[in-house]
């Protein structure tokens, strides 16, 4: 009786490891997630890297999906061993490296990312319209994105946008249906994949900039002039704010946005202000990339810098491996 007990324990425990191993998200807070149409408190897209520094604390993800262009691919390194890892990575220098020399300057790790920018957008993309796109048609109309998006039918949004005292959600609702109208380049009420793109991904598309501004406007410029004051800049949110805090916005008005100086945000300053620039960050991520790898400090990444670094452009499972096996006793006592 002794011996089988010992045995099922044995099993449970080797059951544990190797579900761990291959099957569960791992122990380390490393999650890949869509970071879709998020918004600052200030009104502003949320920029890409916005959660890659946390509190003083770096998440690789950020690293990883910007070297491959795929969320699921970087979930997929997550899972394979550092052999393996090295091995596709190198593979992905080759396309890297332009100028076939075996070493990665700025401008190539800089347009690699720029490119993985555009296609992790269209990976998002894509899940969105396959989740909306009901009847499998291969398009979406309107009616199946407010079901899928905001769980409500067209008869719903019909009286709801009507009624002049609409919550924050209406206020979205409306705000989505003149997004859809502009994206819907056809005319047909329908997005089809390439409009649904400019629709999901407005800020990366130079013909939907012109709609973001208009919205900037409607919901900041309440003297109606074309401008955006600090005044207006801050609304309603300073309401429940200290002085620490309007001195920060304040600063932050002047010398990020105010480019001019005239005390107030033009166009294209206010698209400055809410469109983050995927050009800065991508210069941000390859400086990082750079202080992170070039052990020589040449200015160049070799092949070999950057897969003896593997683990800063892609992951592995050595990654996370060392928590799982930290926290077998865990599930040894709960036997």
């Amino acid at each position: 009786m002794f011996v089988n007990l010992w045995v099922l324990k044995s099993i449970c425990i080797i059951l544990v490891i190797n579900d761990l191993s291959c099957n569960s998200t791992p122990a380390s807070p490393h999650i890949h997630t869509h970071h879709h149409e998020e918004r600052e408190e200030d009104g502003g897209y949320s920029a890409r890297d916005k959660n890659h520094i946390l509190n003083g604390q770096h998440h690789s993800e950020f690293d990883h999906e910007a070297i491959l262009g795929s969320m699921k691919e970087a979930e997929e390194f997550d899972h394979l061993d550092p052999v393996e890892a090295k091995r596709r990575l190198r593979i992905l220098l080759t396309k890297m490296d332009l100028d076939k020399d075996e070493k990665i300057d700025r401008k190539e790790l800089h347009a690699w990312i720029l490119r993985s920018f555009k296609m992790l957008s269209e990976e998002e993309s894509q899940d969105r319209f396959e989740d909306a796109d009901e009847n499998e048609d291969g398009v979406v109309t309107w009616p199946e994105y407010i079901a899928d998006s905001y769980g409500i039918n067209s008869s719903d949004e019909d009286s709801d946008v009507s009624n002049e005292d609409r919550s924050e959600e209406n206020k979205l609702l409306s705000d989505d249906k003149v997004m859809f109208e502009a994206a819907d380049k056809n005319k047909d009420g329908s997005l089809n994949r390439a409009e649904f793109l400019m629709f999901s991904h407005p800020e990366e598309h130079p013909d939907m900039l012109p709609v973001i501004l208009k919205q900037a406007l409607q919901d900041k410029d309440t003297d109606a002039d074309g401008f955006i004051s600090f005044k207006e800049f801050i609304g309603d949110r300073a309401k429940h704010q200290d002085k620490e805090w309007l001195v920060v916005e304040k600063e932050k008005f002047d010398n990020e946005f105010d480019k001019d100086k005239d005390g107030k945000l033009n166009s294209a300053e206010i698209l400055s202000w809410v469109v983050p620039s995927n050009d800065e960050i991508a210069d941000e991520e390859v400086i990082h990339l750079f202080a992170s790898s070039d052990d020589d400090h040449d200015d160049l990444l070799t092949f070999d810098e950057i897969l003896d670094h593997h683990e800063i452009f892609v992951g592995s499972e050595a990654t996370d491996y060392g928590d799982h096996l930290h926290n077998i006793h865990v599930f040894q006592d709960e036997l």
